[in-house]
């Protein structure tokens, strides 16, 4: 089976989202998880022990990573996937993919906020503002993965 270059974007597309998917979540589940009592005795205290502000520079680049790969893939979706979708009448696919496109997009504008938060010096002054900001983030971007997954195993690879 030969792979196309479009399926290599994806496919990378899809790796970049996990990664994405795992750095985002750990930190949200650092984030809310209690630091009191001991640590690294147990699997959710050496998972929540980690320094989350060092996620925050890898979060922001691999997010922007996902969405340039996501645009070069977006018009094979919209010339070979989109109108087969609409020809079988799975609307709530494409409205779904929709969503994931706006929501994408807020996302990108959250990112200097986002990045702002995790600062030092104003982490502790503004902490349910950093927790809001990042959760609103992990929503972003499970959604977006859950959607392009989903949609992806309906059509099959491009």
């Amino acid at each position: 089976m030969l792979i196309t270059g479009t399926s290599a974007l994806l496919i990378l597309h899809a790796l970049v989202g996990v990664a994405l998917l795992g750095a985002i979540t750990h930190q949200v589940v650092s984030l809310y998880l209690k630091r009191g009592g001991p640590r690294g005795t147990t699997f959710l205290g050496r998972y929540s022990s980690v320094n989350t502000q060092t996620f925050v520079l890898a979060i922001v680049a691999i997010y922007v990573l996902q969405v340039i790969l996501g645009a070069i893939v977006y018009p094979s979706y919209r010339v070979n996937v989109r109108p087969d979708f609409e020809d079988l009448y799975l609307f709530k696919g494409v409205g779904s993919f929709e969503v994931k496109e706006h929501l994408a997009g807020i996302g990108m504008a959250l990112l200097p906020l986002y990045y702002w938060l995790w600062r030092p010096d104003v982490a502790e002054t503004h902490r349910i503002d950093r927790a809001v900001i990042t959760s609103l983030l992990a929503f972003v971007v499970w959604w977006g993965f859950l959607v392009g997954e989903v949609l992806n195993n309906i059509r099959g690879l491009a």
